[in-house]
């Protein structure tokens, strides 16, 4: 049965090769990006340019949705934005950056558009393992790492809120993933998984994965992170 699917930063890296893939399945994608440019066109994705780090955009694009009175099953909240910086150089601005896109625009993008989401629809948040509590830390992801961990604590809080409701409110841990963020980064570091790996993955979890978990937090890593 078609889905009908968000992901945001769906332009590249995870976003995109999981939007690809549902899309080729026949789900409907709403595929959320600063840049659209390489969605538009691509049978049963229909792309939208949102800064999530402003409200007003947020707030616009969800209103625009509400409008074709569509139900959403699936929200995946990939976007994400990576620093790799010195602790003594991560300015008051560096963490504001990373929060606003990993935690402020994840909790308004969700909350304004629960109204359209099927109560026995799942809401996928992409964290880090570098958010798990216990696991290895790497210096320079002092920002990133902990708005990881926010995510973490954010889905917890939110799957207990919805339990009565729905939907369902599960976190996935990512290790490392060799994508275009990651490369930006960290050049040269080769990564265990590619986008497509992780993004296939991705999907059958958002699919199915509410029928067995909800408030959870899985580690998805084959190696440290």
């Amino acid at each position: 049965m078609k889905k009908n699917i968000i992901i945001t930063g769906a332009g590249r890296g995870i976003g995109r090769a999981t939007a690809l893939l549902a899309a080729s399945q026949g789900n409907q994608v709403y595929a959320i990006s600063r840049t659209i440019d390489d969605l538009k066109g691509i049978e049963n994705i229909q792309p939208f340019s949102v800064d999530l780090t402003n409200p007003d955009a947020i707030a616009s694009f969800c209103k625009e949705l509400a409008t074709t009175g569509v139900l959403i099953d699936v929200l995946i909240n990939n976007a994400g934005k990576l620093e790799n910086i010195p602790f003594k150089e991560t300015a008051f601005d560096v963490f504001e950056s990373v929060f606003k896109v990993n935690v402020f625009g994840l909790a308004e993008l969700t909350r304004q558009l629960l109204p359209m989401i099927n109560p026995k629809g799942h809401v996928v948040n992409i964290s880090s393992m570098g958010g798990v509590q216990g696991s290895s830390k790497f210096p320079g992801l002092a920002a990133y790492s902990s708005s990881k961990g926010a995510v973490i604590t954010l889905t917890e809080l939110l799957a207990e809120e919805f339990k009565e409701t729905g939907p369902a409110f599960n976190a996935l841990a990512f290790g490392a993933v060799q994508t275009e963020m990651l490369e930006e980064a960290f050049p040269g570091y080769e990564a265990p998984l590619s986008a497509a790996e992780m993004g296939s993955y991705l999907l059958n979890f958002a699919l199915t994965a509410h029928q067995f978990y909800n408030g959870k937090v899985l580690p998805v890593s084959s190696g440290t992170p």
